[in-house]
């Protein structure tokens, strides 16, 4: 089962000043390619940071696709590319396709008369200097490509054993644009079957179920289960249909039982 595992970079989202939306969209993309997300570390711009998230998610069960989201970009704080060298021991080389498109900007740049000292080319170029060893997954009129490092052969590792790691920009636009279009289909789908999801809507108190909940993880292992209050409140389901479908009736009759009865809201938890 390929696993997923996402690091958001930036003190931007530690301080408060910007929202990380990349990850609940990041979820929400791989459930119906049956790819868990199982861990989202959000660390600043600290390359020991980078470097602690990034080998505990490597130390976790592979094969295993792990997205870095932010910190890319010509500013001394973008430091992803060299963060991520760094902790996988790799240096930070120059890449031919990059360089070109960076030559392009700061030609763009010189040719709108703007000055160009050699301060800025060498932080424009910065943008090109990536870990050794990655290649590039582009997309149609992208500003940037994916950057990915394979470890131990990849994700797509025959043995099973590998590991990509995807750095991609923080814009949001242009992450989900790069994760949709050309990452998806080469690393994410069709690795895994899709789980089943069932939700159930009630209106008692979760407590009422505990017990039907308890019977049902432990005749369904496979199945996991989400109870989340609100008006109505929700039980989901998710897990191999079959098994799904055999403790979504445990919970049902559950249900029925306490309608039978006359059981109304109740306000414990």
């Amino acid at each position: 089962m390929l696993a997923a595992s996402m690091l958001v970079i930036g003190d931007e989202i530690l301080g408060g000043f910007v929202t990380d939306t990349n990850s609940p969209w990041l979820a929400d993309r791989l459930r119906p390619l049956g790819v868990p997300l199982e861990r989202v570390h959000v660390v600043p711009d600290d390359a020991g940071a980078i470097a602690e998230a990034l080998h505990a998610e490597l130390a976790r069960p592979r094969p295993r696709v792990i997205v870095t989201s932010g910190g890319i970009g010509s500013t001394p704080d973008d430091i992803t590319y060299e963060a991520v060298a760094a902790a996988l021991g790799r240096e930070v080389v120059l890449d031919a396709t990059l360089a070109a498109a960076m030559r392009g900007i700061v030609e763009r740049t010189r040719g709108r008369g703007f000055a160009v000292s050699d301060v800025f080319v060498d932080h424009v170029m910065r943008m090109a200097r990536i870990p050794a060893g990655s290649r590039l997954m582009a997309r149609e009129g992208g500003w940037t490509p994916a950057v990915c490092v394979d470890i131990d052969g990849g994700s797509d590792a025959p043995d099973g054993y590998g590991a990509t790691v995807v750095v991609l920009p923080g814009v949001p636009s242009e992450f989900r644009a790069l994760l949709g279009d050309a990452v998806e289909a080469a690393l994410l789908a069709g690795h895994n079957p899709v789980p089943h999801v069932v939700e159930i809507t009630h209106r008692f108190s979760e407590s009422l179920l505990n017990e039907t909940f308890v019977a049902m993880q432990a005749q369904h292992p496979t199945v996991r289960l989400g109870s989340y209050p609100g008006s109505p409140m929700i039980v989901r389901l998710t897990g191999p249909e079959d098994e799904v479908a055999a403790a979504a009736t445990l919970v049902r009759t559950a249900i029925d039982a306490l309608e039978a009865v006359g059981a109304g809201p109740d306000s414990t938890a």
